[in-house]
């Protein structure tokens, strides 16, 4: 049986919330390039490092994609919600791909709710997805199976 990854998705500004995921099980964690400046998204990352874990550096636009690669980001995370309006829509990923070097981890995150969905973005060259409201909203009996038809989109 694999044991699957751990996240802490929260708003990372300090360093001391790093030794938190860390002792708590996490083995990556969010830093969103919008709420920090460069030099704490760099400091964030590298300590990230140090502590063996993986940062799934998230962007919202196309600075956002220069700022994340200017800090060394390996992972980076295409957040499909609009955070000023809340709108969610997959041609966001769409438009940023062709910045990401193919030497990265691409993440697609919001919006994800059904196979069609997973095809799309896999067509794009998407190497991930983070899928959550899809299944949160889902009824409890229903999750497992979402997720087994999500899984199985994304190895066709």
């Amino acid at each position: 049986s694999t044991i699957p990854p751990v996240l802490r998705k929260d708003f990372i500004y300090d360093p001391y919330q790093i030794v938190e995921a860390r002792v708590a099980g996490a083995d990556a964690l969010l830093l969103i390039v919008a709420v920090l400046g460069d030099n704490e998204l760099r400091s964030l990352l590298a300590e990230t490092r140090r502590y063996g874990m993986e940062a799934l550096v998230e962007v919202h636009d196309e600075e956002e994609v220069e700022r994340a690669l200017q800090a060394g980001a390996q992972v980076i995370g295409v957040n499909n919600r609009d955070l000023r309006t809340f709108d969610v829509d997959l041609a966001t990923t769409e438009r940023l791909r062709p910045l990401i070097p193919s030497n990265r981890v691409l993440v697609s995150e919001s919006g994800i709710h059904g196979p069609d969905d997973v095809r799309r973005l896999a067509a794009m060259g998407v190497d991930a997805m983070l899928v959550g409201e899809s299944l949160v909203t889902a009824r409890p009996e229903d999750r497992q199976g979402k997720v087994r038809e999500l899984v199985r989109a994304g190895k066709e």
